[in-house]
């Protein structure tokens, strides 16, 4: 009798147990992106885990599904520098060098410089990172010969393969665009973000001067920067600056930039009934840590 209770009271359990299952597994088309997590300046950030993150899609609380350090899944970089830039950025290139030669062995690194609209590509992504730094070298330092670093942009993260990996690129330009000249519209600036919030790409920027007049009219250095800091924002980045010059020192810029990338996470959300753009809000409540991510995601239509 009291064998036969309990089977009863299993048969009446097991479709609501399942249901719950069901919920918790995150039902729904999975959206991944890379989250930064940060703390007041001169402070490590906590650790948090994935019950501390809520997210937001179009303000539908969405079930958070997987929140992975992205160091241990690895992260593939690439590192971009505008041939249109100074000369001068010579002199960071030491920085630059010891940035590369600081990553972990599970990084892999990837070095192009933007030419015509495009990146060419001087050394693969390559977890030689020894083999990444021999790349590197001088700009051309010809004015204008970058065109739009943004469509540059776009065709480099169109023929990045996905991967399990984190993805992300550090680009070294002033941002002026001549292609589309300064102002408030830029259709390839549009495109990039849009491009890099799809594949889930944080962009992250370096401003340094560029070379002839471009370099030194105010407008145009306003508007490069404008767009930078835009690209940054819209894609979880970060954008480094030092007023209208050229920092005299890439160093401290990479250092942050190196903190962000030792606190980041795969976030993964559940968008259930979801299909197409939508804004995205991650959020924790726990104190002193804020977090960073893309603006925008979008939602491929469910199976």
């Amino acid at each position: 009798m009291f064998t036969s209770t309990l089977f009863a009271a299993a048969l009446v359990i097991s479709p609501l147990a399942a249901a719950v299952d069901k919920q918790e597994s995150g039902a729904g088309t999975p959206v991944r992106v890379l989250v930064t997590v940060e703390a007041p300046k001169n402070s490590t950030p906590p650790n948090l885990t994935r019950d501390d993150v809520m997210a937001f899609l179009d303000n539908q609380r969405a079930l958070v599904t997987d929140w992975t350090p992205a160091r241990a899944a690895g992260l593939q970089l690439w590192l971009v520098i505008d041939d249109g830039s100074a000369s001068a950025l010579g002199n960071q290139l030491d920085d630059l060098r010891k940035f590369v030669l600081e990553q972990p062995a599970n990084t892999e690194i990837g070095i192009g410089y933007i030419q015509n609209g495009s990146v060419k590509v001087v050394q693969k992504l390559t977890s030689d990172h020894t083999a990444a730094v021999k790349s590197l070298r001088l700009p051309l330092g010809l004015s204008g010969i970058s065109a739009s670093p943004y469509l540059a942009l776009t065709e480099l993260i169109k023929k990045w393969p996905s991967t399990s990996q984190a993805r992300e690129v550090l680009m070294v330009s002033s941002g002026i665009d001549p292609d589309y000249g300064p102002g408030p519209q830029d259709p390839y600036l549009d495109q990039a973000i849009k491009t890099a919030q799809r594949a889930g790409v944080p962009v992250n920027s370096i401003y340094f001067e560029s070379a002839g007049h471009l370099g030194h009219s105010l407008w145009q250095i306003n508007w490069g920067q404008n767009n930078l800091s835009q690209l940054a924002d819209e894609t979880g980045g970060e954008f480094f600056w030092q007023g209208n010059y050229s920092p005299v020192a890439f160093l401290p810029y990479l250092k942050e930039l190196n903190q962000h990338l030792d606190n980041q996470h795969l976030l993964t959300v559940a968008a259930r009934g979801m299909s197409g753009e939508k804004r995205l809000k991650v959020l924790t409540e726990v104190p002193h840590a804020s977090l960073m991510s893309q603006t925008h995601v979008y939602v491929t239509p469910g199976k």
